[in-house]
């Protein structure tokens, strides 16, 4: 059986980062396991602004927004009891989630996918699938859509699905969104 000792949750603040943040800690509460929520700064982003724009003030936003998602990821974990630290990295977000996990020798990647297809996924890219392809630690997705976007059911339902059984346990998938190919 395989139990998860350190799970990473890396979470933007879009909407249903609460259901991603809710599933996480869930299992972590289910395994044991200390939860680490992440967020990536992408500050290569806003390369192209005019120099006359306030970094600082930039700067001092994103963190706001940082803080702010990560929050979601605290409230979560101290609803399932479970130990949680967060993290603020700059970078490139897919490059700096698997660092992250594999440098601090975590078993379990827990992230949001919007489910985009065809000409959006092109144009738009996915994290989830540059993480799914990159990382050597498995990664689990959860479709943010179709969800309850505030999380006030998300939290007692994936509390009771994963009390009823590990996905350790089960033969099934532990979300029926869950991909091991990274197809969203």
């Amino acid at each position: 059986m395989v139990l998860y000792d350190r799970i990473i949750v890396p979470i933007d603040g879009s909407d249903g980062s609460n259901r991603v943040a809710t599933h996480a800690a869930a299992l972590a509460a289910v395994h044991g396991a200390e939860l680490h929520g992440v967020y990536v700064v992408n500050a290569g982003s806003f390369a192209g602004l005019p120099m006359e724009s306030s970094w600082e003030g930039l700067d001092d936003l994103l963190r706001s927004d940082a803080e702010a998602a990560l929050e979601l990821v605290e409230r979560a974990a101290e609803h399932e009891g479970v130990p949680v630290e967060t993290h603020v990295l700059e970078g490139t977000p897919s490059r700096e989630i698997v660092e992250f996990a594999e440098r601090g020798e975590c078993d379990l990647i827990v992230m949001g996918t919007h489910g985009r297809g065809g000409i959006d996924r092109l144009l738009l890219g996915s994290v989830a699938e540059k993480v799914v392809r990159a990382s050597s630690v498995p990664v689990l997705t959860v479709r943010i859509e179709g969800g309850d976007e505030d999380g006030t059911d998300v939290t007692s339902e994936a509390t009771n699905d994963a009390a009823a059984e590990s996905p350790a346990d089960s033969d099934a998938p532990a979300d029926a969104t869950a991909t091991a190919d990274g197809e969203e």
